[in-house]
């Protein structure tokens, strides 16, 4: 239906999102890191995303599947980087952070391998 979407804000332990847009095709967020927390290690099996760094400072780590593990990619301010299923990914606030988020709509596919804030959901590697 055409019109006004309701927003929701999400409360996290590194933060919030807020979800803007989301139905059967896709989900717009922004997410706000609060500096010096992270996001999970994590990967989607569904997901599909692109993030855009619209404010602050972080560190973006990504596996290449190269056999190095995660690595530091440099990601600055007004830069893009997509993460297609399978990837593993983590970021971390240097500075506060306002990132935005546009996504298939696989809100729950996030299978986290490490997380600081102890999250159900996390698995061993």
């Amino acid at each position: 239906m055409d019109g006004k979407t309701s927003v929701k804000v999400v409360p996290k332990p590194w933060g919030h999102e807020v979800i803007w847009a989301a139905n059967e095709l896709y989900v717009g967020k922004v997410l706000h890191i609060k500096a010096g927390h992270a996001l999970s290690v994590q990967y989607h099996n569904q997901k599909d995303e692109t993030i855009h760094l619209l404010r602050g400072e972080m560190i973006y780590r990504v596996d290449f599947r190269d056999g190095a593990g995660l690595v530091e990619v440099p990601f600055a301010e007004g830069e893009s980087y997509r993460n297609t299923p399978g990837v593993i990914h983590q970021m971390e606030a240097v500075t506060d952070c306002d990132l935005l988020e546009a996504s298939t709509p696989h809100l729950d596919d996030v299978v986290r391998l490490s997380d600081r804030y102890g999250r159900e959901g996390t698995s061993a590697p």
